[in-house]
């Protein structure tokens, strides 16, 4: 077993933040935060009690900017060059 830090999320290549999860634990984190968000989001009506969902969905976001920046990389802003047969005005 390595001493090396496990990242559960990457920095972006390109601009700031984090990329897609690149252990299973990230991706359990990241699906537990969409699962909680979808049955807040069942529970209580956004039409009826706005506020109070809007509180839940907050904080369950905050939990989640936590773990990332606990287990992720230090999201610094970075910016590579495209290259030149990687550019593309449009899809």
């Amino acid at each position: 077993m390595t001493d090396k830090k496990t990242v559960w999320f990457p920095a972006k290549d390109n601009g700031w933040g984090w990329g897609k999860p690149n252990t299973w634990q990230g991706w359990l984190v990241l699906v537990l935060y969409i699962v909680s968000v979808a049955i807040v989001s069942f529970a209580v009506d956004p039409k009826e009690a706005l506020l109070k969902w809007a509180v839940l969905v907050a904080s369950m976001t905050f939990v989640l900017l936590l773990v990332y920046l606990w287990k992720g990389e230090a999201p610094n802003w970075k910016w590579k060059p495209i290259e030149k047969d990687k550019r593309r005005w449009y899809k």
